[in-house]
């Protein structure tokens, strides 16, 4: 377990995994780097750079914990620390999966690695180089002189060979520290949007995690020089001046969609719901007849457009929140959940399907065409924090009454409506980011209140 000098400081083993760019196998290593240490009995702790619902899905069923976002522009910097501090008490290990390349984003993974001052072993797809691996490598060390690369994880390593050509091409400095082999019994199940959810591929993604957790220790020649890959790092608290919350949504029950169709919700945010005083209960619009009795409702993300066939045909749901919608009640919809709130959905095979009509417009998968980025809602709330990742499009909407800013670029953001009680966007908030904005969002007493304002104004 971690260990602590003082009540503020405490060690553990921690590595910063990160690549050149996307698609170099960050995740498949994480997964069996985790599985490894856990079939040894050892607690791991892993943590996602950026916003990303997918990979920590299938993160956590490799770990055997819940896995957390790190963002410092979603989350704030204090926030960040203070979640990852708190998992070096308790944790043997923290592995920190890094997103697309080293130094791509704002703030990059290398941002990331500087600020907790975790080492990083680059994962690198070396499947058609060899020495030319050393180049890459040596570029990416020496980039910035604010980070430490510990060495390099070969994957899609072809032979022995393969594997002595790029070692012996290596500076000492980054010393070839593992291989993973050209496998596809270690590749995880992938789709439109990323990988396949955890929930989907359980059984898949078990055997896949123990083939690349024994192909890992088999790439390291043994597991204690699996172990040495890890170095330990001081944990300093972020000290953030205490702030309690109030009790906001006590007494307050939220019903939340999960199942096939949404899954997009960050642990985070269900934390906050309960730091506020709310409870919730999660129920399937696709299996389930009605949704749970409720205060207000939660509509994440997922992947409506796979089972826009089902979410159709189950009219008595649809007619539940239809009712639910029509009592004023709060309701928070986020791409996926805005998507099923239009009028109609046209999924990947261009079938069209009814949905819940509680907003004007229809929504239609685009491809391979699609939008992503860092947003900042603008609501009378105030404003939250998230990002958009879609491909699909909404069309013959009612004019929204707001535009997110986008993080980079002056152009306007996700259009934002509202109807009733309902906030809709393409966006996904981190709620921890304005939690005063939450408490609102999901209040139908700050909606009243709105509602009688604006009649009085007009």
């Amino acid at each position: 377990m971690a260990s602590a000098s003082n009540s503020l400081t405490v060690h553990c083993q921690a590595l910063f995994l990160a690549g050149p760019a996307s698609g170099q196998g960050k995740t498949t290593v994480t997964a069996a780097l985790s599985r490894a240490l856990r079939n040894l009995g050892k607690v791991v702790h892993v943590f996602k750079t950026g916003p990303d619902y997918l990979d920590p899905q299938v993160l956590a069923q490799a770990s055997g914990h819940s896995v957390e976002q790190l963002d410092i522009w979603m989350a704030g910097e204090p926030y960040c620390k203070q979640r990852i501090y708190d998992a070096a008490k308790v944790a043997d290990y923290i592995l920190v999966e890094g997103a697309m390349g080293l130094f791509d984003g704002e703030p990059s993974s290398a941002d990331l690695a500087a600020c907790f001052g975790i080492p990083i072993a680059i994962v690198m797809d070396v499947k058609g180089m060899a020495q030319t691996t050393a180049a890459i490598v040596s570029g990416l060390a020496n980039h910035r002189d604010d980070i430490q690369v510990r060495g390099l994880i070969a994957n899609n390593c072809g032979s022995e060979r393969h594997a002595e050509l790029i070692r012996d091409a290596l500076l000492d400095s980054t010393p070839l520290l593992a291989t993973l082999k050209r496998d596809e019994s270690i590749a995880l199940p992938e789709r439109h949007l990323g990988l396949v959810q955890a929930s989907e591929a359980t059984d898949v993604l078990e055997e896949r995690f123990e083939a690349g957790a024994e192909a890992l220790i088999q790439g390291t020649q043994g597991i204690e020089n699996l172990q040495a890959m890890f170095s330990q790092v001081s944990f300093a608290s972020p000290q953030i001046p205490e702030h309690i919350l109030p009790t906001t949504l006590k007494g307050k029950t939220i019903a939340i969609a999960k199942d096939e169709a949404f899954s997009f919700i960050y642990q985070a945010n269900l934390d906050l719901l309960e730091t506020l005083g709310a409870s919730y209960q999660f129920f399937s619009p696709i299996h389930d007849s009605a949704m749970p009795e409720a205060d207000a409702l939660w509509l994440p993300g997922g992947y409506p457009e796979l089972h826009a066939k089902s979410l159709s045909l189950n009219t008595k749901m649809l007619k539940s929140i239809a009712i639910f919608f029509a009592m004023d009640r709060p309701v928070l919809a986020e791409c996926g959940g805005f998507l099923y709130c239009l009028e109609s959905l046209t999924d990947l095979n261009d079938e069209c399907y009814p949905m819940l009509s509680l907003l004007k417009g229809h929504g239609a998968m685009r491809g391979k065409r699609g939008c992503q980025g860092m947003q900042t809602a603008v609501l009378p709330e105030g404003e939250l924090r998230g990002h958009a990742h879609h491909r699909s499009r909404s069309f013959d909407t009612d004019e929204p009454f707001s535009h997110a800013r986008r993080q980079r670029h002056p152009a306007p953001g996700e259009a934002l409506y509202r109807s009733k009680g309902l906030t809709a966007s393409y966006l996904h908030f981190f709620f921890p980011n304005n939690p005063d904005a939450i408490a609102q969002i999901f209040s139908q007493e700050w909606h009243q209140k709105v509602a009688e304002e604006l009649a009085y104004v007009s």
